[in-house]
């Protein structure tokens, strides 16, 4: 019994490094997509993301021997998905720009509850009393946070919003993809789609601008951050449960708070914890219901 708690202990330990190596990433992404915004659109931003990524991604499946398992199966399937995560990634891109790193944050922690109210729609599961109940939970948190009639809503609010239900869509959409496809091939698709959707977007108005040399180290932060955090997340959800993993990657919110705080002065209303607080809950209350309905009697 004693050892059983002590590699339970040890797989909390790990996941919570890797955690930590998420949380990191995440701020950094957010900090450097806000230093390249003074020269690039989201557009420019996606677009050298991805080409960073196409590069990593190619090398790693190179030297792991992986690329043969890129296939055309569910091209149509890939694709919308992409689509989904091309527009998220570009609203949380200008979302960071506009508003406070925390209220980003503590929206996009949304994407969740929004698979519960999409599940249903695209996945074909159901909308359980508890599901219901976490998604209510995480709507109140979500205008505690916008705080609508005391403030005004801004298209910075909007946008953080918006980009956790195109979150949500994606972590559907792979749901449905790792049933067939490979790692390798997803992140292949990934990046290569997103950086041609980056191009074509980009290059729409006829004027791409080039990274300066200032701002040319934070674009291949973001390519690399944004491939390590969920790298990182993937590694702690497969050595520990949920009800582990998404406590400690709640963190982020305080963190990235003190990060904004030392680097840009940012003030945080405290309405954005108390909102980020229950969407907190909700999200803890169904992992935590939906574990124990799974388990072996």
């Amino acid at each position: 019994m004693t050892l059983a708690k002590t590699a339970d202990s040890v797989q909390v330990l790990r996941a919570a490094l890797w955690m930590t190596g998420s949380i990191a990433s995440f701020s950094a992404m957010a900090v450097a997509g806000r230093q390249v915004s003074v020269e690039l659109d989201t557009f420019e931003v996606m677009m050298y993301r991805s080409f960073v990524g196409v590069l990593v991604v190619l090398a790693v499946g190179l030297y792991a021997g992986t690329l043969g398992q890129v296939t055309r199966s569910n091209f149509g399937l890939q694709i919308t998905r992409n689509i989904a995560h091309f527009a998220g990634q570009n609203l949380w891109f200008y979302a960071v720009t506009v508003i406070p790193l925390a209220q980003v944050f503590a929206l996009e922690f949304t994407s969740p509850l929004w698979v519960l109210v999409l599940s249903p729609l695209l996945l074909g599961e159901r909308l359980t009393p508890t599901r219901a109940i976490a998604a209510m939970m995480g709507f109140v948190g979500i205008l505690i946070v916008a705080r609508p009639g005391s403030t005004e809503i801004s298209p910075g609010v909007i946008a953080a919003a918006s980009c956790a239900i195109c979150f949500a869509v994606t972590i559907m959409l792979t749901k449905r993809l790792t049933r067939t496809a490979t790692i390798t091939c997803i992140l292949v698709y990934l990046t290569v789609t997103q950086a041609v959707f980056g191009m074509v977007c980009a290059g729409f108005d006829g004027d791409v601008a080039l990274p300066s040399a200032t701002i040319l180290p934070w674009v291949i932060l973001i390519g690399l951050a944004g491939l390590l955090a969920h790298y990182c997340l993937t590694n702690a959800l497969a050595i520990a449960p949920a009800t582990v993993v998404v406590p400690i990657d709640f963190s982020r919110l305080p963190v990235i708070s003190i990060v904004a705080y030392l680097i840009y002065g940012e003030s945080v209303h405290y309405t954005v914890f108390i909102g980020a607080a229950i969407i907190f809950v909700g999200n803890y209350f169904n992992i935590l219901t939906e574990t124990r309905r799974v388990q072996p009697a």
